[in-house]
Protein backbone atom coordinates (compact mmCIF):
# COMPACT_ATOMS: atom_id res chain seq x y z
CA UNK A 1 0.00 0.00 0.00
CA UNK A 2 1.16 3.75 -1.42
CA UNK A 3 0.11 6.51 0.53
CA UNK A 4 -0.22 8.98 -2.41
CA UNK A 5 1.20 12.49 -1.95
CA UNK A 6 -1.33 15.15 -3.55
CA UNK A 7 0.95 16.52 -5.43
CA UNK A 8 0.53 13.68 -7.45
CA UNK A 9 -3.14 14.48 -8.74
CA UNK A 10 -2.83 16.74 -11.85
CA UNK A 11 -2.91 20.31 -11.92
CA UNK A 12 -5.55 22.03 -12.70
CA UNK A 13 -7.62 18.67 -11.53
CA UNK A 14 -9.76 17.69 -14.36
CA UNK A 15 -12.53 15.03 -14.34
CA UNK A 16 -13.21 12.54 -17.37
CA UNK A 17 -16.25 10.80 -16.69
CA UNK A 18 -17.34 7.32 -18.09
CA UNK A 19 -21.26 7.94 -18.99
CA UNK A 20 -21.88 4.06 -17.38
CA UNK A 21 -19.95 4.82 -14.49
CA UNK A 22 -22.23 8.34 -13.64
CA UNK A 23 -24.94 6.46 -14.34
CA UNK A 24 -24.33 2.90 -11.98
CA UNK A 25 -22.59 5.09 -9.17
CA UNK A 26 -26.02 7.13 -8.90
CA UNK A 27 -28.12 3.78 -9.02
CA UNK A 28 -26.04 1.58 -7.61
CA UNK A 29 -24.78 3.69 -4.57
CA UNK A 30 -26.64 6.88 -4.86
CA UNK A 31 -23.67 9.56 -5.55
CA UNK A 32 -24.14 11.60 -8.18
CA UNK A 33 -20.21 12.63 -9.77
CA UNK A 34 -19.82 16.12 -8.68
CA UNK A 35 -20.30 14.74 -4.58
CA UNK A 36 -17.36 12.20 -5.83
CA UNK A 37 -15.64 14.76 -7.37
CA UNK A 38 -15.67 16.94 -4.30
CA UNK A 39 -13.45 14.28 -2.18
CA UNK A 40 -10.42 14.82 -4.37
CA UNK A 41 -10.85 18.73 -3.34
CA UNK A 42 -11.46 17.98 0.52
CA UNK A 43 -9.57 17.61 3.42
CA UNK A 44 -8.74 15.17 5.25
CA UNK A 45 -8.40 12.69 2.31
CA UNK A 46 -6.65 9.67 2.21
CA UNK A 47 -5.15 8.89 -1.33
CA UNK A 48 -3.75 4.78 -1.73
CA UNK A 49 -2.20 3.87 -4.88
CA UNK A 50 -3.64 -0.14 -5.54
CA UNK A 51 -2.57 -3.22 -7.61
CA UNK A 52 -5.01 -3.75 -9.97
CA UNK A 53 -3.65 -3.50 -13.57
CA UNK A 54 -0.38 -3.33 -15.59
CA UNK A 55 -1.84 -1.09 -17.89
CA UNK A 56 -2.40 2.04 -15.77
CA UNK A 57 -2.13 3.00 -11.87
CA UNK A 58 -5.24 2.56 -9.84
CA UNK A 59 -6.13 4.77 -6.45
CA UNK A 60 -8.61 4.81 -3.57
CA UNK A 61 -9.67 7.67 -1.78
CA UNK A 62 -11.18 7.78 1.21
CA UNK A 63 -12.89 11.39 2.20
CA UNK A 64 -15.54 13.56 2.57
CA UNK A 65 -18.16 15.31 0.53
CA UNK A 66 -19.41 19.11 1.36
CA UNK A 67 -22.00 17.84 2.69
CA UNK A 68 -19.84 15.69 5.46
CA UNK A 69 -20.62 12.39 3.56
CA UNK A 70 -17.73 9.68 4.10
CA UNK A 71 -16.97 8.36 0.88
CA UNK A 72 -14.78 5.67 -1.11
CA UNK A 73 -13.87 6.23 -5.10
CA UNK A 74 -11.71 4.96 -7.01
CA UNK A 75 -10.22 6.08 -9.94
CA UNK A 76 -7.03 6.68 -12.32
CA UNK A 77 -5.13 9.19 -14.06
CA UNK A 78 -5.47 9.34 -17.78
CA UNK A 79 -4.48 11.86 -20.09
CA UNK A 80 -3.75 14.17 -17.15
CA UNK A 81 -7.44 13.84 -16.22
CA UNK A 82 -8.80 11.97 -13.31
CA UNK A 83 -11.46 9.43 -14.37
CA UNK A 84 -13.86 8.12 -11.31
CA UNK A 85 -14.69 4.46 -11.68
CA UNK A 86 -16.52 3.77 -8.26
CA UNK A 87 -17.96 5.96 -5.40
CA UNK A 88 -19.80 4.65 -2.75
CA UNK A 89 -20.41 5.32 1.06
CA UNK A 90 -17.21 3.80 2.86
CA UNK A 91 -18.43 1.03 5.10
CA UNK A 92 -18.27 0.73 8.74
CA UNK A 93 -14.37 -0.50 8.60
CA UNK A 94 -13.62 2.22 6.42
CA UNK A 95 -14.91 4.99 8.98
CA UNK A 96 -12.62 3.29 11.28
CA UNK A 97 -9.64 3.02 9.18
CA UNK A 98 -10.47 6.69 7.93
CA UNK A 99 -10.67 8.19 11.15
CA UNK A 100 -8.04 6.51 12.60
CA UNK A 101 -5.88 8.08 9.63
CA UNK A 102 -6.73 11.92 9.81
CA UNK A 103 -6.23 11.58 13.47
Amino acid sequence: MYIMPDQKLPIPVKFDWDKHNQYKNLIKHKVNYKESEQVLFNEPKITIEIKHSTKEKRFTAFGITDEKRPLYITFTIRNKKIRIISARPMSKNERKYYAQKEA
